[in-house]
């Protein structure tokens, strides 16, 4: 499993790469999408090293933490719920005018940041070299 697991992890911090371009490029509905993609990358490389086998298809990150049986950081479990919720609607967005005003600079800066600290959590408690 080890090959899938380090696959979602350099999937992961592409996206997040990409994520901090598309800030500097001020593509903020895009920080949020590709942060939300990234934890999802990550969630998946802890459920491959958890269950040994392939991921489901989904972008539920609270059904991937429920498939992993893993505890996460209250603080990190709030920033997931919120992610979850901002994501939706930068995949099927019913006011994109409204969603471009809301996702402004310092939203997506915060996205950001918040994202970098979970993959890093996540990786530090879950998906060490044994």
């Amino acid at each position: 499993m080890q090959v899938p697991i380090n696959n979602w992890i350099q999937s992961a911090d592409y996206d997040f790469k990409t994520a901090s371009h598309m800030f500097k490029s001020g593509r903020y509905i895009y920080v949020v999408f590709l942060c939300h993609l990234s934890i999802e990358k990550i969630l998946k490389a802890v459920v491959c090293k958890q269950c040994r086998q392939m991921p489901p298809y989904t972008h539920n990150l609270n059904r991937l933490i429920e498939l992993a049986d893993i505890v996460i950081e209250s603080t990190h479990q709030e920033f997931i719920n919120q992610i979850s919720l901002q994501s939706v609607p930068t995949r099927y967005p019913e006011d994109f005018n409204r969603l471009s005003k809301h996702l402004n600079k310092k939203v997506a800066e915060n996205i950001l940041q918040k994202t970098r600290k979970v993959l890093r959590w996540l990786k530090q408690n879950y998906l060490k070299e044994e």
